[in-house]
């Protein structure tokens, strides 16, 4: 048998038989044809192969497969080195391609696209959506390489920022004058910082327990954590963030809240850094000063007073864990709202305590539910106080201080209210009958006069309720309280306390009908008795002649504002313009000063948190008047208390001068005096349902009308006497020598007696009515003949026979009338 022959196959040099399949490689080892034969004569001569049959017919089913798969075992050459060569297997490699890249279940072959290749060509429905697993893994690594590039690139860009200001936020805390006693907080957030060495081991502990056990290991972040947070999740349970206390840091003390995807990885990049940056002891205590513990507290310290009433430096244990576990939810877990869930929360902290080694298994037994205080709303401006903590406001941010430094720049506030006459002040402004109708309202002002700082002040009964003060907000009628500014003009012009004006009324001063309140004709009095018994003839007639354009010069001088509007007309006197009660105690305590004025001021100092201070309250003195006039002053108005219309407040057993007052029909009543080392002035007044104003002539608590001499005065005593009592007893600079008058009223005769002068001591032209009818209008020609000296010793015989029914019936003495225009018969204040 032939090498290569099968049994029974033909032979191949019997021409007559027909030649036999042979491979390739068989071919062209046999070949006898030379390199420089012609191709194509060595390509006829040879038999092309037989390709199968597509359909796979039997013979491809018989005995032909088997011949069919001998011969295609044979490699067909992958390149063509030679047109010789390469004929051949050309085609036969032609015959494999098209069987191999044959389409979906023999339909025609579709070339893949370039760019996007799906749905896949020759792949099944299923198979032609799915992408190759090549396609996955560069894919994966793509993004891979792209998520490490983007990481570093942001590591190495994003730099950490100064914290965010709401997270510095201190709120700055207003002290009374001692420096110790609370008045009250400005402040966005309620926040206090302490520093984390005062704080108990264990309070930390407790809060890394409840937020993030792993926080001394992570690197900021916790990939553990973020997969047990998503399948919790997933799981439909109550959400969990996978946010790490670092995180949590980094979001409350540099980037505020962030929502987006792009936030969480810059706060991502941010909490590694920061963990690499800053030791964990130091993120954790920012944490603590910085987080929301509810009942509005910011920050560890002010959550240990909001709950238990102490500082966090006294924190126990189980106070610790409580805190610590609501922080998630702690408007909602409050032991206040929730006490169970808050007692769930408790325990959790305690056994996660004990799981990271912070406590034993012994000490966490031992600890019992930790009692908490009721929770208080914190209403920084009601009452009284609200007045002055606007006070405090308004004069830093005149001051120049921004609102951003007063409510988060953590300052100390001293202001110059002393406490103790705080609370007087308060009392004794209150102190008002039953029947006090619901508008009357009352305004105290008290200042030390050495410095001008407001020592106390009451503006109203609640900043909440009314949101105006009557202090400083508030304008009411002078009435005579502007005598003592006519007083000092006139002094300044030549007038001594001993000249002497007629006080009959009603007389007729420039073309006006002035009256007094108790229509007594006192003859021709001076200047002490005109202002102890607040004569209002007299007082007009000397402003009429001195001028009462002076009267305002001297009102602005001792520090009534420009805006206070007062006419330079003789009433002025009269006190018809409505100054600010907390104007009129600042001008008052420059006469208790001696003519010396300052402003006045409630804030003592504003320090921030290094030491530096920011402002300091009170102004360069100035004086404003002569002594020798303030002196005079002072004696004429300090016979008003011993024996005058404030007689009432000679009650506090010391020297003390001061002026009463009452406006027109009764609408305001007031009482401003002093002794050497304080002033205050107290102002009464009526508002109706639409702030009209409303008259007091009909009185309330039994006395009618309400003047400047009754509940003003009581209220002016009350208070005073509680302000003076640890003060030594000062007197008032001795007055000038008493000199003769060097001028006369023009309306009273220079040469000549009045020719009706009675020829008895009692002047026959008394009127027996209430009003005297046979009163002169032009010149008192009825005046008595009595020299000066000769004074009233005892009731005065021209007064009216019935008494005034609208004089108070307290004792506190006679008010005074500044009805310029007032009708007959209507009584003074």
């Amino acid at each position: 048998m032939a090498e290569g022959r099968r049994p029974g196959a033909p032979d191949s040099g019997d021409p007559s038989t027909p030649p036999t399949r042979r491979s390739v490689r068989a071919r062209q080892s046999s070949s006898p044809s030379s390199p420089t034969e012609p191709a194509g004569k060595r390509a006829g001569s040879e038999r092309p192969p037989v390709i199968p049959p597509a359909g796979g017919g039997a013979a491809a089913r018989n005995g032909s497969s088997a011949q069919w798969k001998k011969t295609a075992s044979a490699r067909p050459s992958r390149t063509a080195t030679t047109t010789t060569s390469a004929a051949a297997p050309s085609g036969r490699s032609a015959s494999k391609g098209a069987r191999a890249k044959k389409g979906y279940k023999g339909r025609p072959y579709q070339e893949p696209r370039r760019f996007w290749n799906y749905p896949r060509p020759n792949k099944g429905p299923i198979h032609r959506w799915l992408p190759s697993w090549r396609f996955v893994l560069g894919t994966f690594v793509a993004f891979l390489l792209l998520g490490v590039g983007l990481f570093v690139y942001a590591y190495q860009t994003i730099g950490v920022p100064e914290p965010d200001d709401v997270a510095m936020a201190e709120g700055s805390t207003v002290y009374f004058a001692d420096g110790t006693t609370e008045m009250g907080t400005f402040a966005e957030v309620n926040r206090e910082i302490i520093a984390t060495e005062e704080l108990p081991e264990y309070v930390g502990q407790a809060v890394v327990a409840s937020e993030d056990r792993r926080f001394y290991s992570n690197a900021g972040v916790d990939p553990i954590g973020i997969l047990r947070a998503l399948w919790n999740n997933l799981q439909g349970n109550p959400t969990q963030g996978g946010s790490t206390l670092t995180q949590q840091y980094v979001e409350r003390y540099y980037t505020g809240q962030t929502s987006s995807y792009a936030d969480k990885f810059r706060e991502a990049i941010l909490a590694i850094k920061i963990d690499r940056e800053q030791p964990k002891d130091e993120i954790l205590g920012n944490y603590m000063n910085t987080i929301y513990f509810g009942r509005g507290a910011y920050g560890i310290e002010r959550a240990a007073q909001e709950y238990f009433g102490h500082s966090a430096a006294e924190l126990t244990l189980s106070e610790s864990a409580l805190i610590a576990g609501i922080i998630p939810s702690p408007s909602n877990w409050d032991p206040a709202v929730s006490p169970e869930q808050a007692e769930r929360r408790w325990n959790r902290t305690l056994d996660y305590m004990v799981e990271s080694g912070f406590i034993t298994a012994a000490e966490r037994n031992a600890q019992e539910f930790p009692a908490t205080i009721e929770p208080t709303r914190s209403d920084t401006y009601a009452g009284p106080t609200g007045y002055l903590l606007e006070m405090v406001r308004a004069e830093l941010l005149a001051a120049g201080l921004t609102a951003d430094q007063i409510d988060g720049g953590g300052l100390d506030i001293v202001s110059t209210i002393d406490p103790e006459l705080q609370a007087a002040a308060i009392t004794a402004s209150q102190n008002m009958p039953e029947d006090t109708p619901a508008g009357v309202r009352v305004a105290l002002t008290s200042i030390d006069n050495e410095t001008g700082g407001i020592v106390a002040l009451y503006g109203g009964a609640d900043y909440l309720t009314v949101q105006r003060n009557a202090a400083t907000q508030d304008v009411a009628q002078g009435g005579s309280t502007f005598k003592v500014f006519g007083l000092i003009a006139a002094l300044e012009n030549g007038v001594t306390l001993e000249d002497r004006y007629a006080s009959y009324s009603p007389m007729d001063v420039d073309g006006y009908e002035v009256r007094n309140f108790d229509r007594v004709n006192r003859g021709n009095i001076d200047l002490v008795e005109a202002t102890e018994n607040s004569v209002n003839t007299v007082y007009v007639q000397m402003n009429s002649e001195v001028g009462p354009e002076h009267l305002v010069d001297v009102a602005h001088r001792l520090g009534l504002p420009e805006e206070t509007a007062i006419e330079a007309v003789p009433s002025n006197v009269l006190g018809p313009a409505a100054p600010h009660p907390a104007d009129m105690a600042e001008a008052y305590s420059t006469i208790a000063s001696g003519g010396v004025h300052r402003d006045r001021y409630i804030v003592a100092s504003a320090t921030n948190g290094d030491g530096q201070v920011l402002y300091m309250g009170g102004s360069e003195e100035e004086r404003v008047v002569e002594a020798d006039v303030i002196a005079d002053a002072t004696y004429a108005m300090q016979q008003v208390v011993e024996s005058g219309t404030g007689e009432t407040a000679s009650e506090i057993g010391r020297p003390a001068a001061g002026k009463t007052g009452s406006s027109n029909d009764y609408r305001s009543a007031w009482f401003v005096g002093f002794v050497p080392q304080i002033t205050t002035s107290v102002a009464m007044y009526q508002v109706g349902e639409n702030g009209e104003e409303v008259s007091m002539v009909d009185g309330f608590g039994g006395v009618s009308p309400i003047s400047g001499g009754s509940f003003p005065t009581d209220i002016w005593t009350e208070y005073m006497t509680t302000a003076v009592a640890d003060l030594p007893v000062e007197d008032f600079p001795d007055r000038t020598e008493p000199e003769a008058p060097t001028w006369e009223p023009t309306e009273e005769p220079t040469t000549e007696e009045p020719t009706e002068e009675p020829t008895t001591p009692e002047p026959t032209e008394e009127p027996t009515t209430p009003e005297p009818t046979e009163e002169p209008t032009q010149e008192p020609t009825e005046e008595p003949t009595e020299e000066p000296t000769d004074e009233p010793t005892g009731t005065p015989t021209d007064e009216p026979t019935d008494p005034p029914t609208e004089e108070p019936t307290n004792g506190t003495g006679v008010p005074g009338w500044d009805d310029l225009f007032a009708p007959p018969g209507r009584n003074d204040p």
